[in-house]
């Protein structure tokens, strides 16, 4: 993950009987990112059956790219999935700016913001 990079890591709870209608919201979702979306750098869905969790985590070229999503993509699917489903915390992992911090609270998201400290990538020759 590069410094201007910013990974965000969410899970969304499924209502009683919502896991399927929860899965298909995020396929629609992940499709129109694919699309619409150039900053959207990654997007990857895991689901706990046991639990009807939804965990994604996303990773943006920048904040700009996380701001166009949530004022799009997300904002065009959020009232949806909250009649579906409960959301979990949200972590923002980079520098994230003060409006962006003000704005996800804004929402009623549980957010943690935490800028990168230290880490390293490795890549692997297949």
């Amino acid at each position: 993950m590069s410094n201007q990079e910013v990974m965000v890591v969410y899970k969304w709870t499924a209502k009683s009987g919502q896991s399927e209608a929860l899965k298909a919201i995020y396929k629609e979702v992940e499709q129109q990112m694919k699309e619409n979306e150039p900053g959207a750098l990654n997007v990857q869905c895991y689901f706990d059956e046991h639990s009807s969790t939804l965990v994604v985590m996303d990773l943006f070229v920048d904040t700009n790219a996380v701001g166009f999503h949530l004022g799009t993509t997300a904002g065009n699917h959020f009232q949806s999935l909250l009649e579906i489903a409960e959301p979990g915390e949200f972590l923002f992992c980079g520098n994230v700016p003060e409006q962006m911090k003000e704005a996800a609270l804004g929402m009623g998201l549980k957010a943690t913001f935490a800028p990168h400290v230290f880490g390293f990538e490795r890549t692997v020759n297949a």
